[in-house]
């Protein structure tokens, strides 16, 4: 809800338990006043007349500003810089009143000379204690204006001392999650590769001494894929900032007149109840606005068993034996279109290689179909390869410059989609794959970053090209779903590459990571449910020893990892014994029978009590848990763990098995006292289900 005190030109966004409070201060400056639990009268704020320190701390830096630009006596972090016509490169910004429509609220600036606009946009989303974040800049002058910089927001966290979390890593080995002690000086979270995820990832966590039930936590996720820019900086008048939003590394461009630039939204939050409700808020948020209802189907990919050497009569043989253990959709991976032998060839060229498939896809699509499973096929439409035709024949379709050698990455350019007649043909391509073939699903794989960023030609000033990449992405991907309502999109981006609240609600999952070893995805996917939907997350079940990490994993501690998210099986399963596939066949039968509470449910991080290095984690949704753990290594002293429930009632009765002994006990007991678990071994693992009764 959205409460304004006219008289004290204060303005307060209220959700079920936080409020936001802002305001318009004496030096006329939107000033940031309070960020926390819910007060309930918007009367009791103030605003306070800031003075300046010193000739060497101008009022300026000490203001809060909500949205600081650059400019006058800030020397600071800034949300916005522009150059005018006349080569002015200040903003001078004066109030010009409020807008409130429904849950947002836009706050009009207006630059006391210039006729440019900056109107900073609130939306509260009340059910999940969240406030989005953006802004529009418009030029409503004759002149054109060079943005130089733009940020979605700055947020100011009344403590100093706090603790940092986001994630480092690269392919293969993302989302690892770090934490860092915020001081002085300022911390930096970027990407530049065109790509958001391998690396740093666009969210911030803030915590002051939270654990996953208690503390404080404040939070947000910027809604954008790509180049982006985080920093968190410990002032030295007791606060903390964090400004997020498009990375200024080679950005820039022109607004010309009569335009306007939104920025990515970027979601926050706080509370006091730890990262637990952290995550469930954003959880919910994305569930139940972003992502496409309905389950998502247990899929079985080819990559493993044929990388590119795929035929038509080897995908039956996979589909068919896929079948047999319960896989619902089968996706056809690399290699079945062009020339496509290895990644020096065919990608461009995106007919069906007639070698491979005689006849066409059609006979396997409909030998899928007839086993009763949807058809999916893997697609890297950004690429070309420079032996194709299609770059033969279109040499200027790539990101290049002129009097440069053109760069190559895995033996690949990078398609140049900010121009109209690249994006027609990538749109055309897959609506015409789309429309003459009965697929259900796409893989959508970019496997390099983007460089030569200067070359789009778009005019001198225009440096926004990773910016525009992306976005005509998430059109392409709009413009299908619009035509071809029921298809899936997977997110896949050389692994977790695109990992962010930016893709997904465009796409409907993402790929994790290339990394399938099942005990490094413990971590993986650990520090991913901090933020992103359990329902997202990909996982698959893939052959030892594991060709990252050269580890042999028993095929049911595989499978209990992948099925902690949205299961996939990626190995070769005409190697499989027939031991191998009766327990998929009966892994596969019991993630369908808990699928719901997984997809569906709330998602807890559970504390190890034991000095054994138990991984414990609980699904729950209306009347049923579901218990996930898991012992990689039993270490001396061979230890159990008592582990405590979370989200039961606490009235009511539950059941459970344990060592094929049936147990009935209280929600109360279950999340106070807890149970023993137990396990002996290397690599073991249980799933335990909590029917209440």
């Amino acid at each position: 809800m959205i409460f304004i005190n006219e008289e004290k030109r204060i303005f307060n966004l209220r959700t079920e338990n936080t409020e936001y409070v802002f305001g318009l201060d004496n030096e006329n400056l939107i000033r940031h006043i309070y960020w926390g639990n819910k007060i309930n009268n918007e009367n009791d704020f103030e605003m306070d007349v800031l003075c300046e320190v010193s000739t060497n701390d101008p009022v300026y830096e000490i203001t809060p500003e909500e949205y600081p630009v650059f400019g006058g006596l800030r020397y600071s972090e800034n949300c916005l810089k522009v150059t005018f016509d006349d080569k002015t490169r200040d903003i001078v910004y004066k109030y010009d009143g409020y807008e409130v429509d429904g849950d947002l609220l836009v706050i009009k600036l207006k630059d006391v000379y210039y006729n440019f606009t900056i109107n900073l946009n609130y939306k509260v989303m009340e059910k999940y204690d969240l406030i989005e974040r953006f802004v529009t800049i418009t030029n409503e002058s004759d002149q054109s204006i060079v943005i130089e910089e733009i940020y979605s927001g700055q947020l100011h966290i009344p403590y100093e001392n706090l603790i940092f979390r986001n994630t480092h890593g690269h392919w293969g080995a993302e989302q690892q999650m770090f934490k860092q002690n915020v001081s002085y000086g300022k911390i930096t979270i970027e990407n530049r590769k065109g790509v958001s995820g391998h690396n740093n990832n666009p969210y911030f966590i803030l915590d002051k001494n939270a654990t996953e039930t208690s503390g404080e936590v404040f939070y947000g996720a910027l809604r954008m894929s790509g180049n982006f820019k985080g920093v968190i900086e410990q002032t030295p008048y007791g606060e903390t900032l964090v400004q997020m939003g498009i990375n200024p590394y080679d950005f820039q461009f022109t607004l010309n007149p009569k335009e306007s630039f939104t920025t990515p939204p970027l979601l926050c939050g706080y509370t006091d109840k730890g990262f637990e409700k952290m995550s469930h808020n954003l959880h919910n948020f994305a569930k139940e606005n972003l992502l496409r209802e309905g389950l998502r189907p247990v899929l079985y990919n080819s990559w493993e068993a044929t990388e590119f050497n795929v035929t038509c009569e080897e995908q039956i043989k996979l589909a068919r034996e896929a079948k047999k253990i319960g896989t619902e959709l089968f996706v056809v991976d690399d290699g079945w279109f062009g020339q496509r032998n290895s990644i020096h060839n065919g990608l461009g060229d995106w007919y069906v290689n007639k070698e491979k498939f005689p006849k066409g896809l059609n006979p396997l699509i409909e030998e899928v179909k007839s086993l009763g499973m949807k058809f999916g096929i893997w697609v890297e439409p950004e690429m070309v390869n420079p032996l194709s035709k299609l770059y033969i024949d279109n040499p200027d379709w790539i990101y290049h410059f002129k009097t440069r050698e053109r760069t190559t990455s895995r033996g690949q350019y990078v398609l140049n989609i900010t121009k109209k007649e690249v994006k027609e043909f990538i749109y055309n391509m897959l609506d015409n794959l789309l429309s003459n073939y009965d697929i259900d699903y796409i893989k959508w794989d970019v496997n390099r970053p983007i460089c030569e960023g200067g070359a789009t030609n778009l005019g001198e000033n225009e440096r926004k090209m990773a910016f525009d990449h992306i976005q005509a992405v998430y059109d392409i991907v709009k413009e299908l779903k619009k035509k071809h309502k029921n298809v899936l999109f997977e997110a896949c981006a050389s692994g977790g590459g695109r990992i962010d609240l930016g893709i997904l609600g465009i796409f409907d999952d993402f790929w994790t990571s290339d990394n399938t070893d099942a005990y490094d995805r413990l971590f993986i996917q650990h520090t991913y449910s901090h933020i992103y939907p359990i329902k997202a997350m990909r996982a698959w079940v893939t052959d030892c020893p594991n060709f990252l990490s050269q580890r042999n994993i028993p095929l049911r501690f595989r499978f209990h990892s992948a099925m902690m998210g949205t299961l996939g099986i990626g190995g070769n399963i005409l190697k499989w014994s027939d031991e191998d596939m009766k327990l998929a066949k009966d892994m596969v039968e019991e993630y369908k029978s808990i699928r719901e509470i997984v997809q569906e449910g709330d998602f807890f991080r559970l504390e190890n009590t034991s000095t054994n290095n138990y991984h414990l984690f609980e699904y729950t949704k209306d009347n049923e848990a579901l218990l996930f753990a898991f012992l990689p290594q039993t270490q001396i002293g061979h230890r159990p763990v008592r582990v405590k429930l979370r989200n039961l009632d606490e009235n009511a009765m539950y059941e459970y098995k344990i060592n094929d002994e049936v147990i009935v006990k209280s929600g109360a007991y279950l999340m106070n006292y807890g149970i023993n678990i137990h396990l002996r071994g290397d690599y073991q693992s249980e799933i335990i289900r909590f029917d209440r009764r």
